[in-house]
């Protein structure tokens, strides 16, 4: 998105670099270990297009911070790895009526959607409860190809352009799931849920 041109970006992160994120996170390098990710994020953006006004938000969005960090932007873009930062990334997107471009990983599979809200279904209208732990362990614990997170976010910034620019049909109301173990793609309908306590007909818009 950098390289397109796109004008600001914000960068949120509470982390900083480690060697192992440097097998699937491309923006850092073995010189930057030890920085807030967010730093290690903007040297590597601003590098690359100096014209890109980068925000560094070196903090966790959660339930408390989450509307004020989307707040400024006009897309949200999610790689988050914990249930709990995506229904508050989630609740807050509804509530401003920001679309959000999720994506997720685990080991070969990953999935990515378009949240558009009233458009289509939320966050919650997909996951209406966390999965179990064992279904759903972290990077760290369950392991991912590197390539994949790379597919994944190239996919995430291609949707995010569309949105910005206007153009196309975004992944609203579907979700692209992918194995990289068989390459096999697969666009699954998703629809809204007219009961969801964040979108649904009884909730407070």
């Amino acid at each position: 998105l950098a390289a397109a041109g796109v004008g600001t970006i914000g960068l949120v992160d509470d982390d900083v670099v480690e060697l192992s994120n440097l097998q699937r996170q491309l923006l850092h390098t073995t010189e930057r270990i030890g920085q807030p990710k967010t730093a290690s994020a903007r040297a590597a953006l601003g590098a690359l297009n100096p014209g890109t006004r980068l925000v560094e938000h070196a903090e966790r969005l959660d339930e408390a911070s989450a509307e004020r960090l989307i707040a400024g932007y006009d897309v949200v873009i999610d790689g988050s790895d914990s249930f709990a930062t995506r229904y508050a990334l989630n609740d807050a997107a509804v509530r401003q009526r920001k679309p959000v471009v999720h994506a997720s990983v685990y080991r070969w599979e990953g999935q990515v959607t378009t949240l558009v809200p009233f458009d289509g279904p939320c966050y919650r209208c997909i996951y209406p409860q966390p999965l179990p732990e064992e279904l759903a362990p972290d990077c760290a614990t369950a392991g991912v190809l590197g390539a994949l997170t790379g597919l994944a976010g190239t996919l995430q910034a291609l949707e995010a352009s569309k949105l910005l620019l206007g153009v196309g049909e975004p992944l609203v109301g579907r979700l692209l799931t992918f194995d990289l173990r068989s390459v096999e793609f697969r666009d699954v309908a998703v629809p809204r849920d007219p009961t969801c306590p964040t979108c649904g007909s009884s909730a407070a818009h």
